[in-house]
C-alpha cells in the first residue's frame, strides 16, 4: 500500500511514520508540510492512501481532496472534531482526531486494508452529500487544478460562471479558468445572496452587473461593468429585476 503524509507539523508527521514502521506491507511514497505540496505529490504519485490532515497553510485538507479528485483514499487526522461529515464526503476512510493512539492508529490503518478497491456505493454518497452541504459555509474561494499547479480565486474577483457540459468556466478579472464541477453544484456552494443564476448556463455575481438591457421584444441581456454581456432567461429576468429596483 503506497502511502502519502500530509501535515504541517514535523513532530505529527514523524509519529505517523513511526506507526506506519511495523507495517511491512506500507511504503511511504512522499511527506508533504503543506496542501500545495500534497496536491503535486498526489497527483505524480498517485498513491492508494493519503494520511491527511485538515488545517494547514495555503490549502486545507479539504480542498487538497476537492483538487486531485481521482481513486486516491483518505485517512484524516485533526485535532478538530467538527469536519466528521464532511471528511467521509471526500471519500474519507477514517477520521482520526488527534492526539490518536497507537491502537487507534493501527485500526485505521486495517480498514484503509479492507476499504481500497471497495468504494462506496451512490447511495451512501449521496446521502453523505447532503448531510456535510447542510454543514458547510458558503464557498469563500474556488480552487481549480491546471496540472500540477493551483489557482486561487476569492469568491469576490468571480465575475461570472458559465456552464460548458460537465465543466464550468470561471470568468475573472480578464481571464477565465475552466473547473471539473457541474454549475448547479457550484451554484449550491456559493453566497446565494451575491450569485444569482440568470440563465441556464450563467451564474453571475450581482456586484458586477452594470444595468440590464433589453435585446428584443422578449428577452434581456445583463451588462456588465466591463461592457461584456450576459443573456438572462424569463425567470432569470424576474429575480434579478426584484434585485436591482
Amino acid at each position: 500500500m503506497r502511502i502519502i503524509i500530509v501535515d504541517d507539523e514535523i513532530l505529527a508527521r514523524g509519529v505517523v511514520r513511526e506507526y506506519l514502521a511495523e507495517h511491512g506491507d506500507v511504503e511511504i511514497v512522499a511527506e508533504c508540510g503543506n496542501g500545495f505540496e500534497a496536491v503535486k505529490a498526489i497527483t505524480e504519485l498517485e498513491p492508494d492512501l493519503v494520511l491527511l490532515d485538515i488545517q494547514m497553510p495555503k490549502l486545507d485538507g479539504f480542498e487538497v481532496a476537492e483538487l486531485v479528485n481521482g481513486k486516491t483514499r483518505f485517512i484524516f487526522a485533526t485535532a478538530f472534531d467538527q469536519y466528521a461529515i464532511k471528511a467521509f464526503e471526500v471519500r474519507a476512510i477514517d477520521y482520526l482526531l488527534k492526539p490518536f493512539s497507537q491502537q487507534r492508529f493501527h485500526q485505521a490503518l486495517a480498514n484503509a486494508r479492507a476499504s481500497l478497491g471497495a468504494p462506496q456505493t451512490q447511495a451512501v454518497e449521496e446521502v453523505v452529500r447532503e448531510m456535510a452541504a447542510s454543514h458547510t459555509r458558503p464557498l469563500g474561494r474556488i480552487l481549480i487544478r491546471d496540472g500540477a499547479r493551483v489557482h486561487v480565486i476569492p469568491s469576490e474577483k468571480v465575475d461570472f460562471i458559465e456552464a460548458q457540459d460537465d465543466y464550468v468556466q470561471i470568468h475573472t478579472e480578464g481571464k477565465s479558468f475552466l473547473k471539473n464541477q457541474r454549475l448547479s453544484e457550484l451554484e449550491t456552494q456559493l453566497e446565494a445572496d451575491k450569485f444569482l443564476r440568470i440563465h441556464r448556463s450563467y451564474l453571475l455575481n450581482i456586484e458586477c452587473v452594470s444595468r440590464i438591457e433589453q435585446a428584443s421584444k422578449d428577452s434581456h441581456v445583463a451588462v456588465l461593468k466591463d461592457g461584456r454581456k450576459l443573456p438572462i432567461s424569463r425567470s432569470g429576468y424576474q429575480k434579478i429585476r426584484s434585485i436591482m429596483r
